[in-house]
Order: C-alpha cells, then structure tokens, then sequence
C-alpha cells in the first residue's frame, strides 16, 4: 500500500519516518513551503521534530493533488481544521485519522467529520501512547488502530507495523477517539498540578477521577469500557499527564504557575489540542447530561474565569460521594 500522510507536524513527520523506515516511499503533505522544501533539501523537519534526520523515502508536497496516487492516507491535522484539509483529500481512499478532538459547534468526533468531508473513503483511527520523538526514533510503541471493517484494519496493521510499533485492532471507532480527545483536557489538568505545586497525590487523583470522567462520557456516546481502559483511553491518559514532553501537560504547567492562557497559546507555534477540546467537550458533555467537573475546572482556568485557588477549592469541596 502507498502511504501518504496529510500533515508534517511533529506526529505527522514522524508517522512518515516510521512508514518510510523499510525504504518505501511515503508522500508527506505540508501546508508551510519551508517544511516541504526542508525536508525534500535537508532530509529534516526542524520547525516541529528536530534533531530528527528524516528518511530518504519521504517526500514532501504542498500540493493535495499529489496525493491522488496513494492508497492509504494518515491524517494528522489539527482537529479543528480537520474537515476542511479532508474535503481537500482524493475520493475513496481510505483515511487513517490520527488526529485527537470534538469539531467545535457540531461535537462530532473526527470519524464522523471525516464521514460527512468524505463520504466515499473508508474509515480507521489511530491513536494511544504515542509521544512522537520516540516513535522517529524507533523507540518501542503500542497503539490502538481501530475501524469497523476488519479486512481493511488487518491490511492497515500489516503496512505500519514495526518490530517497535506494535497496533493492536479494535473495532471500536468512537471509543479510541473519545479517549484520545477527552485525555488532552486532563493532562492540562495535570500540568496544572505540578505547575501549582500541588503534589504527586493530587496528580494520582486528577488521573484516575478524570479517566472515572472520560469512561462516563464515553459510555454516553456509544464507546466499550474495554477500549477506554486500553491503549487509547487509560494507556494515553498516563503518559500525558505525565510528562512536559506533552503539550498539553507543559500547557497545563504555565497555568498552574500562574501565566494567562491567553500568552501562553500566542507563543505556540505547535498545536495544544486540549485547550480547543476543553470547551467542546463541556458543551458535549452538558449536552448530554454527564458530569465532568475536571473538566469543568480546566474550562475555567483557560477561560480565566476563576482564579486557580478558587477553582481547587470548588473541586475539592464537591459533596461526598461514592467512587
């Protein structure tokens, strides 16, 4: 199979590097000209994953027509722009979402954007534990690769598979993107913790009572229990909230440390989903009646709508309950 992949930020170059790692080629669509022409020149991408000599089988285009010839697409554009870049993409070839959000205004998940952009191609997400330094440098990875079609998945998993990148199939579409989208809003919250100084205990608490969020909101919406506490749900929430490495955790940081949101998102060159997830997911989830006060919480510190104080203090004083 033909690989390409629509977008060359860090995740998408990487994505490239990995398919290209056996010597194939694999066509890398970039919206900034100074990225195509620094990868097809200097074999790098030094705006989003430096350090990082890329393959020479990548070749990179700003021109979505040249992705007409490939037969597998891996899109990897922010979730917001999401509809709009898969409306751009060729006609019947399969789509491999990799993005992670809930479209503002509609709360739909990327398959059922991309379903609407692209009625005639087929359909698998991918998604888990993925920081993507590690995966361009052949660090060893497990990730959920998810579709309905199971021939189509199996074909899938043969063309990215790598002694160090191991999918795992599922055929739960919605739940390894609920996991994926809901996980970037409570690593935020994570970061918030450890900018604030709140300690290791308040951490383990945000984790587990926000993964207790995502499963109810998961459920609301069509997902298995299994697939949130597998690679995408569970497995992605702890690295992200674990790490500076994740941008949503360092996002989450700068707050707890008392920057505004707002500087704090002028200066990013690279994508903080969790900071436009946030608000779609609390009109999603009020939509459809779950409860998810984390949520709720980190909403409020990007929208500086309280200070960080008074927001602990209201988390900390919901009444008692039953875990």
């Amino acid at each position: 199979m033909r690989a390409g992949v629509i977008g060359a930020g860090a995740w998408g170059t990487a994505l490239a590097q990995l398919l290209a790692a056996d010597g194939a080629h694999v066509r890398l669509w970039a919206l900034e000209p100074d990225v195509v022409e620094a990868v097809n020149r200097d074999r790098a991408n030094p705006l989003y994953l430096p350090d990082i000599s890329l393959n020479a089988g990548i070749e990179a285009t700003s021109d979505m027509a040249d992705m007409a010839d490939r037969d597998l697409l891996l899109v990897v554009c922010p979730a917001q722009h999401l509809r709009s870049v898969v409306a751009q993409a060729p006609a019947g070839v399969p789509l491999i979402l990799c993005s992670k959000g809930i479209e503002a205004g509609t709360h739909l998940l990327m398959s059922e954007v991309a379903a609407q952009a692209q009625p005639r191609s087929p359909i698998a997400v991918l998604s888990g534990p993925t920081f993507a330094s590690e995966v361009a440098k052949g660090l060893p990875t497990a990730i959920t690769l998810a579709c309905a079609d199971a021939a189509l998945a199996a074909r899938i998993a043969a063309r990215i598979a790598r002694p160090a990148f191991r999918p795992y199939l599922s055929d739960d579409v919605i739940g390894a993107e609920i996991g994926g989208a809901v996980k970037n809003v409570l690593a935020i919250a994570c970061g918030v913790a450890e900018g604030a100084g709140l300690g290791l205990n308040a951490r383990a608490a945000l984790i587990s009572r926000g993964f207790a969020e995502m499963t109810r909101f998961g459920l609301a919406r069509g997902a298995r229990v299994e697939t949130l506490a597998g690679l995408s749900g569970l497995g992605d929430l702890v690295l992200t909230c674990s790490s500076t490495n994740s941008r949503n955790f360092s996002l989450g940081k700068g707050l707890g440390e008392g920057q505004p949101a707002a500087a704090l998102l002028a200066h990013r060159r690279t994508v903080a989903e969790g900071a436009f997830t946030a608000p779609v997911l609390r009109e999603a989830a009020r939509a459809s009646g779950v409860e998810m006060p984390v949520v709720e919480a980190v909403c409020a510190l990007l929208e500086d709508a309280a200070p960080l104080p008074q927001v602990i203090d209201a988390l900390l004083a919901r009444p008692i309950r039953a875990e």
